[in-house]
């Protein structure tokens, strides 16, 4: 088995390359510990019920495992890579269940097929994922470990050693980008 990546601060490029290339479990395993509980908050800050976030997450790793080889760590993080894929997963579940609505309205804008609907998500994802890659990396590490690794500002400025203040700047304005980037986006 290969080398377990150092937790504190992994390529995981590189993890990913073994997973891909060696089937190394012990690289998977450390994937697994450090994104499983963060896709599972997120689901469930998502709406997702900690049965239906725990499944999405296993249903995630169970593709990353099988499609490691697809990671391309020059278009996007890991992190990114596999809230995408979660986000779809969560979303592809909700259109498999189809809760009945409690009244069908008959008036109002055409609402549009599954499948446009489906084609757009896809679409929004893909340009989220792009815009996040053409951010700078220090607005993008931040991005991520605000959004995808559920830290507070304040966790985030402990644990880089960056003022608080410094911390908000960034991330407030990747998020203007990341808002700007969305809008130019054409349906």
């Amino acid at each position: 088995m290969g080398k377990a990546p150092d937790s504190d601060d992994p390529d995981w490029g590189s993890v990913m390359h073994r997973i891909a290339e060696a089937r190394d479990i012990d690289s998977f395993s450390a994937v697994f510990r450090h994104f499983a509980p963060r896709l599972t908050s997120f689901l469930m800050r998502s709406g997702a019920t900690r049965a239906e976030a725990e499944e999405v997450t296993q249903d995630v790793m169970t593709v990353l495992w099988q499609k490691a080889h697809l990671f391309d760590p020059r278009r996007a993080s890991l992190s990114t890579w596999i809230f995408a894929i979660a986000r779809n997963r969560r979303i592809d579940r909700l259109r498999k269940e189809r809760r009945p609505e409690p009244q069908e309205v008959l008036w109002g804008p055409e609402q549009a097929d599954d499948h446009t609907e489906a084609m757009i998500m896809k679409q929004d994802t893909a340009h989220l994922t792009r815009a996040l890659t053409e951010l700078p990396e220090k607005q993008r590490k931040l991005i991520e470990r605000a959004f995808f690794g559920d830290l507070s500002h304040s966790d985030i400025a402990r644990e880089t050693g960056l003022p608080l203040g410094t911390i908000k700047s960034r991330i407030r304005l990747a998020l203007e980008r990341l808002r700007h980037s969305m809008s130019q986006t054409t349906r």
